[in-house]
């Protein structure tokens, strides 16, 4: 199986993409799943990082990956960063943004990311995702990620409402193609940029989820969020969007300054979004916050039961265990990109070892059906 090739550039691992794949067996998982609502074969799902294309998706979901997350798209064409775009780092985890870690020469377990979601034209990656589409098995899931692309001339009201639009017609365009659901992009620690930072700002995430879910109907919709820190945050974020929501993706790397060998900064000093090992104890106590922020609020009268939101765990997974330390803390499902990215492989080994001992359910978690905003 082909991997992502570090040394090249994001164009480049887009026109090169992977010839189809066989394989001869996946291991089969236990249990009824499902992914907002619709059935799936498995709670294993792969972020948009590593899902380019077409064939950067068929050889993942032909490699245990069930839920796929096709790469992060906007209505414009958007050029990536220079090179480097992964830096492997020196950390062992990361608990809050805004620290300098050291660069590494090889990678072991975590990198620094810094692509800036790039994307196609909206017509190249409509017609990709028609063809995607069309390819996948039964049981599996194409989610389409999408961010808007803000207008630097505009300030205040009037670009919350350009970033709104913008984030609606994309996720349009999305399901027209095909898509079966929408991941919404608050996230991105790699641009300094309103794109990238809704998820901390609860009422303007509000006013932007409620456009997106006006233009998708009962289509499901997704967040995905980066590092919250405090109870009140998350239960602020929670209330503000769970009427028009189906599930929170968690979390989208935590950011810190990266340090090369000279002592100085790279990316200009600008903090790069760590993803991998350095990530997983931090996102499995988010997605844990966030649950148990829903179930005190689901008692306390001020959610009700069939507003909670899924959670995808996020971060540092890429064995069995992590899998489970996951669905234990509770998440529903969960998304790996960073091991997909360094070994093809992994989610059929992960497949391997949960088949003879099935994942561990937290909850029977309730479906949402005709949502509406």
């Amino acid at each position: 199986m082909q991997k992502y090739r570090t040394d090249k550039t994001w164009e480049w691992n887009l026109q090169n993409a992977p010839a189809p794949v066989q394989v001869d067996t996946v291991p089969s998982l236990n249990g009824r799943w499902n992914w907002c609502g619709i059935p799936v074969r498995s709670p294993m799902g792969i972020s948009a990082g590593p899902l380019l294309n077409s064939g950067w998706i068929l050889q993942y979901a032909a490699a245990g990956f069930d839920i796929l997350v096709y790469k992060t798209v906007r209505s414009v064409a958007r050029a990536c960063y220079d090179l480097p775009n992964l830096v492997p780092v020196e950390v062992s985890s990361l608990k809050e943004a805004g620290s300098i870690v050291p660069e590494k020469s090889e990678m072991s377990g975590s990198w620094a990311v810094s692509f800036g979601m790039p994307s196609v034209t909206p017509e190249a990656w409509q017609k990709d995702i028609q063809r995607t589409k069309s390819m996948l098995a039964s049981g599996q899931v194409l989610v389409v990620s999408v961010v808007a692309t803000a207008a630097p001339s505009l300030e205040g009201e009037a670009a919350l409402e350009q970033l709104a639009d913008d984030f609606a017609d994309c996720a349009r365009l999305a399901m027209d193609a095909g898509a079966d659901g929408i991941e919404a992009n608050f996230s991105c620690p790699n641009v300094d940029t309103a794109d990238g930072q809704l998820y901390q700002h609860p009422r303007s995430a509000a006013r932007v989820t409620e456009r997106i879910r006006n233009a998708i109907s009962t289509a499901p919709l997704v967040l995905k969020i980066g590092r919250v820190e405090t109870r009140q945050a998350a239960e602020s974020l929670v209330l503000a969007t769970s009427q028009f929501i189906n599930g929170m993706a968690m979390t989208n790397s935590i950011s810190a300054h990266v340090r090369c060998g000279n002592g100085q900064l790279l990316f200009d000093g600008q903090q790069r979004g760590i993803c991998g090992d350095a990530t997983r104890l931090t996102s499995i106590s988010q997605v844990k916050l966030f649950r148990d922020v829903c179930q005190d609020l689901i008692k306390s009268g001020r959610l009700t039961a069939d507003m909670q939101p899924q959670l995808i765990g996020v971060g540092g997974i890429s064995t069995a265990e992590h899998v489970n330390d996951y669905l234990a803390a509770g998440a529903d499902s969960v998304a790996l990109a960073t091991a997909a990215m360094v070994n093809p492989r992994v989610g059929l080994e992960i497949r391997e070892s949960l088949s003879g001992n099935p994942p561990h359910r937290f909850h029977e978690t309730g479906v949402r059906r005709g949502v509406t905003g």
